[in-house]
């Protein structure tokens, strides 16, 4: 297995990426520290975790409250001796073009999208620098190209990008590596947000089959996968990369949605 004796911690676990990552990682080997914003979501992904034979504790924290993000960390090294994957993968989505995005929304847009993976990375670096170890952070495919009407969510998810840059550049001499996870329309209920904006599901699906053209939402289980990839050896030369993973939709580019 080739995750055995890690220790991972997982945030945004309790459902669709997140929780797929986790079991995939607890699959492998890793003893998984999943949280959620919502701590009976987080306690199922870690039942299911158990029940497939894997180890796995869980956790409700608030990625919007810095103490709660350093709390978790020490906790976690304190009780398992080591972190050694970190998957900062809470996000949300607030719509809106320009005109129609208020400032407080952009300031929750970044507070969870991009403050949050800061004070995280920061809580676990003092845990990983005497072994490294793998960070990942999720981005989105919206962070490499501009879209119509989703203009909170497009400017954070492009710092997550120039943020594992840097900050891989500032830990590769712990031999920490960071990435970035940039997944595309993948079918979770995280396109809530999406769907309204487009005006119900139906619209949302046209856009995927004219948009993207493998013609189809990505699965949560080839995500996965990708997970598996950049927090294991498998990319043991790989730091500061923003892997795009939306059926080429990015060959596309922004574009009408209907």
């Amino acid at each position: 297995m080739s995750l055995k004796d890690r220790v991972a911690v997982v945030t945004a676990a309790g459902s669709g990426i997140g929780r797929a990552g986790a079991e995939a990682m607890a699959r492998e080997g890793a003893f998984v520290v999943t949280t959620d914003l919502v701590a009976e979501r987080a306690e199922e992904t870690a039942a299911r975790i158990v029940r497939a034979g894997g180890q796995a504790e869980a956790h409700g924290v608030d990625v919007g409250e810095d103490a709660a993000l350093r709390d978790l960390m020490d906790r976690t090294a304190a009780r398992h001796g080591r972190i050694d994957i970190l998957h900062s993968h809470a996000g949300i989505q607030i719509e809106g073009s320009v005109e129609e995005l208020d400032p407080d929304g952009l300031d929750r847009s970044h507070r969870v999208n991009v403050h949050a993976h800061f004070v995280a990375v920061k809580s676990a670096v003092p845990h990983m620098k005497a072994r490294g170890g793998a960070v990942l952070l999720t981005s989105s495919n919206a962070g490499v190209f501009p879209d119509y009407g989703m203009t909170g969510y497009i400017v954070t998810k492009a710092a997550v990008v120039m943020m594992a840059e840097q900050i891989a550049l500032d830990l590769g001499k712990y031999g920490i590596r960071v990435n970035a996870l940039c997944p595309g329309w993948i079918d979770t209920p995280f396109n809530d947000a999406y769907e309204r904006q487009l005006g119900g599901r139906a619209a949302l699906e046209k856009v995927v089959a004219t948009r993207v053209p493998l013609g189809r939402f990505g699965r949560i289980d080839e995500i996965a996968e990708a997970i598996l990839f950049l927090v294991s050896d498998r990319s043991s030369y790989i730091t500061g990369h923003a892997l795009v993973i939306d059926g080429g939709e990015r060959l596309v580019g922004a574009g009408p949605h209907a």
